[in-house]
């Protein structure tokens, strides 16, 4: 069995921008707020936002890597790629191993989906078999501290009861690569001790973490190094002390 990796090569994600006014300035200047990605004029007057370009990795087990720059600069987008959750328009990505990630909040789902039925089919979207998730989830439930809301649709959940389900399913697993937003919050004070000692863990045991953060100081206390990156181009790399 292949020991888990990730390697991306001259990757490039272009998001088409389908309907947007005629006018370029206007269109740049509005590019500009919204996302750091280059803006590019592609056939038929059509423009396309460059959210990444050109990007590669290297990533061999032991490997605890940051991911630095502004709103837009391509970190998000980066993690979805390594998920797998977007494909590159051009350039390979090579992911080995079991990946679990903790993007910003959304479940992704049917929202009419009970509590339970979504610890059910994001484990099993997951690659969790049938049989290892029904051992898990009475655990998962009671991990979740959720109550009777569990049998409810997560429609009528808050943003904190949903970050607090996700984060309860996707921590209950060992995995290999673990690919984290800072953004991603644990929930309710009363969560946050166990939920950290739970993150604590489970970091431990993976052989691959890139953590997306604006903390530098949270990339130093948790990573050995960091790419910086602006505009959907890594421009530095960093390897610390």
């Amino acid at each position: 069995m292949s020991q888990p990796s990730i390697q991306l090569t001259d990757v490039a994600v272009r998001i088409p921008i389908w309907s947007a006014p005629a006018n370029r300035s206007l269109k740049q200047a509005a590019l500009r707020f919204t996302t750091g990605g280059r803006l590019l004029a592609g056939d038929s007057g059509r423009f396309e936002v460059a959210a990444l370009d050109g990007v590669s990795l290297d990533l061999q087990p032991g490997t605890r890597l940051g991911l630095c720059g502004h709103n837009g600069a391509g970190k998000t987008t980066l993690l979805r790629v390594l998920a797998g959750i977007l494909k590159p328009t051009s350039g390979t990505a090579a992911i080995e191993g079991d990946t679990a990630v903790l993007i910003k909040p959304s479940m992704g789902l049917s929202p009419e989906l009970t509590g339970r039925e979504f610890i059910r089919l994001q484990s099993l979207m997951a690659g969790i078999s049938p049989k290892d998730v029904e051992q898990k989830i009475d655990s998962i439930v009671d991990f979740s501290e959720l109550g009777d809301f569990i049998d409810l649709p997560v429609r009528t959940y808050s943003a904190g009861m949903q970050t607090r389900l996700s984060f309860s399913v996707v921590t209950a697993y060992p995995t290999d690569i673990v690919l984290l937003d800072e953004g991603l919050g644990t929930g309710d004070e009363s969560f946050q001790k166990k939920a950290r000692d739970r993150m604590d863990r489970w970091l431990n045991n993976a052989a691959i973490i890139v953590l997306a953060s604006h903390s530098d100081a949270l990339i130093r206390s948790m990573c050995h190094s960091a790419v910086y990156l602006e505009k959907g181009r890594i421009v530095r790399e960093e390897i610390f002390n």
